[in-house]
């Protein structure tokens, strides 16, 4: 039941949560930064009392590790949320970074001199070829959305590879902060509460750079549509609604993670990850009816198709078809 339990938490929790972001970001496509320190503030106030017992008991891992870690995970944040205002659209956004494989094998091989078996890369691959088609097609309907000016066509495209870069760039430091955090996981052993907490608490601070810009969609979201709460009969303006919504979705996602990962193995949780960006992916382009042409169709496919080779999700499902001795069977 606990792991039921932590799947629909993880569905329920994520899908909702990147439904909400995309109201905001629609709306104010520069409010990444005050989405990011709302979530940020939540569950670093209910890590504080709960993980840490009001600051009273000392982190197993230390905390200039921490630092570290933070550093690269606040850069990460902060740069994918301003990926959003350079013409990258939200289903884009949700295929590139499902392209984190992609950056996990290079860096593991460049940094760890990892080795991985024929179906790996060839997973790794028809990642890269899935989003190659992707980000092919969206520069191409950005070049037709721009074609009445050339040179506004022209700095159309450079804003939107600005974007691309930045998010190339999130991927693999994202990449670098999941070796550097399985490095400390192996010599401290496995803290993953207490890491979710220091990775929301530490930052905290860096958002003081952000205060003009958190400060000024702050005004913004004041100045948003009134709308009245069932049943407590509140008012306030919907785009606070919406972030408080956001907020608690991205808890529950995280919670759901994090159970998943006590009850289940790294494949399912995995897997379980994956679909739950295909159906997010999938309500994204019918709700919000975002462009999606049937080349970023193949393109979505391909990159599922990679990220379930990857995980060898064939197999496991082969072992539960034939039972336990279906490996003994296939050796003989």
């Amino acid at each position: 039941m606990g792991t039921v339990f932590a799947i629909v938490l993880v569905f329920v929790g994520c899908c909702s949560n990147v439904v909400f972001l995309e109201l905001l970001v629609r709306e104010f496509p520069g409010c990444g930064n005050l989405v990011t320190f709302a979530q940020f503030a939540f569950i670093a106030l209910e890590g504080f009392i709960f993980e840490t017992d009001f600051g009273r008991k000392k982190p197993a891992i230390p905390i200039r590790n921490y630092v570290i870690m933070v550093a690269m995970f606040f850069t990460v944040s902060v740069i994918n949320n301003y990926s959003l205002h350079f013409n990258i659209a939200m289903p884009l956004h949700m295929i590139f970074r499902s392209g984190s494989l992609i950056a996990n094998m290079i860096l593991g091989i460049i940094i760890l001199k990892k080795r991985y078996p024929a179906s790996k890369y060839l997973a790794i691959a028809l990642v890269s070829v899935g989003i190659f088609i992707c980000t092919i097609m969206s520069a191409k309907q950005l070049n037709v959305a721009n074609e009445g000016s050339e040179e506004q066509g022209f700095y159309a495209i450079m804003h939107w590879l600005i974007g691309i870069a930045m998010l190339t760039f999130a991927l693999l430091m994202s990449a670098r902060m999941g070796i550097f955090q399985e490095t400390l996981y192996k010599q401290y052993g496995k803290h993953s509460k207490e890491a979710l907490f220091y990775n929301h608490c530490l930052p905290l601070p860096g958002f003081l750079l952000l205060y003009t810009n958190i400060y000024n969609y702050c005004v913004y979201f004041s100045q948003s549509a009134p709308v009245v709460i069932p049943v407590v009969g509140v008012t306030m303006p919907i785009m606070w609604l919406y972030l408080l919504i956001n907020v608690i979705t991205q808890y529950v996602c995280i919670r759901g993670v994090f159970i998943l990962t006590t009850e289940c193995t790294s494949l399912t949780v995995t897997l379980v990850v994956t679909l739950r960006k295909f159906f997010s992916l999938i309500f994204s382009i019918i709700y919000f009816q975002n462009p999606f042409t049937a080349w970023h169709w193949v393109g979505t496919a391909v990159v599922f198709l990679g990220t379930l080779l990857y995980t060898e999700v064939w197999s496991s499902i082969r072992m539960v078809l034939h039972g336990p001795d279906a490996k003994k069977k296939k050796a003989e």
